[in-house]
């Protein structure tokens, strides 16, 4: 198990220097000079030479990558072309942001996703079974920043009962916080549960049609019981799968629901960079999203071994 686990965090780490590389590739062959478009038009040659200087972009390519990456090793992000101002405190205070509305729509995912597929699995051959499967299709087909302008129209302008958007630290307002954090987090986290519910409902029938989950109800168990005792363990594996790649995908879904919410998270701070053309920063936030991504699906793949015992007994 140790050794299978260690393997995972060598191949985690290789995956991350090789996004570094790519990500730092990308940017360096985009048109355009950031230097120039920071002083602006009419601003001299010497001075954006002394600009590509200060910041070392005169540089080779190979000492420009050294001296970002090793930087990021320690936590330095550099500074911002536009602003002057360091990079990482700015990623740091607008991830926490971010991370309160993932999480958040992630529980929102999980509350409708667990029952509903689980439901509609028990129930796969009656109508109502029938209706679960059909509404989480339709939950799949609309989009998230859909979602939040409805809930935005119907909660926030005829109702009035929660505000259309902005952001309230909850250490500052733990009410206020939880009105603004609502409704972004619903829309974010509603099409995720829709998908979600038909991962929970395809897993329960898989395990549902099991051997040892017959014998279980043969023993005298009722099928809810025999479900809650033997098969969901079993039925939690393909989902933690389903629920790390949604995890990600709720990262990337955020930089939209942040701009239609107004909230000054990690997405709003990457188009504000793209926008601006300071590339440190976009490679800053990239970089983030990426290690993010990467983390998520190292634990994802502890997790198996955690749940399966097969793994855990399987030659390294």
């Amino acid at each position: 198990m140790a050794s299978r686990i260690l393997r995972k965090g060598l191949i985690f780490l290789v995956s991350l220097v090789s996004a570094s590389v790519v990500v730092f590739a990308f940017m360096a062959v985009l048109p355009g000079d950031p230097a120039r478009v920071a002083l602006g038009t009419n601003a001299t040659p010497e001075a954006v030479a002394r600009l590509h200087e200060e910041y070392g972009t005169d540089r080779p390519a190979l000492v420009q990558y050294w001296d970002w990456v090793s930087g990021l090793a320690v936590g330095d992000f550099g500074r911002s072309y536009v602003t002057g101002v360091q990079i990482g405190p700015q990623i740091l205070d607008r991830f926490q942001v971010t991370l309160w509305l993932v999480l958040s729509a992630m529980v929102v995912a999980l509350l409708i996703a667990l029952p509903l597929g689980i439901a509609a699995a028990m129930r796969h051959r009656r109508l109502s079974g029938t209706l679960l499967s059909g509404l989480s299709q339709v939950g799949v087909a609309v989009p998230n920043f859909l979602v939040g302008i409805m809930l935005i129209t119907l909660f926030s302008v005829h109702l009035r009962w929660l505000p259309s958007g902005g952001w309230t630290p909850p250490a500052e307002d733990p009410w206020g916080f939880a009105q603004r954090l609502l409704l972004p987090a619903v829309s974010l986290g509603l099409v995720q549960g829709a998908i979600l519910t038909r991962y929970v409902r395809s897993a329960i029938l898989d395990v549902l049609r099991e051997d040892f989950l017959r014998t279980a109800r043969a023993k005298g168990l009722r099928p809810h019981q025999a479900l809650l005792r033997h098969g969901l363990r079993n039925a939690a594996i393909p989902v933690v799968t389903v629920l790390a790649l949604q995890l990600a995908t709720l990262l990337v879904g955020a930089v939209v629901i942040e701009r239609v919410f107004v909230i000054p998270g990690l997405g709003s701070l990457l188009l504000d960079g793209v926008g601006d053309r300071d590339l440190l920063l976009v490679q800053g936030v990239v970089m983030v999203l990426v290690l993010a991504v990467l983390l998520i699906n190292f634990v994802v793949d502890v997790l198996y071994t955690v749940l399966d015992p097969r793994i855990r007994t399987a030659a390294p």
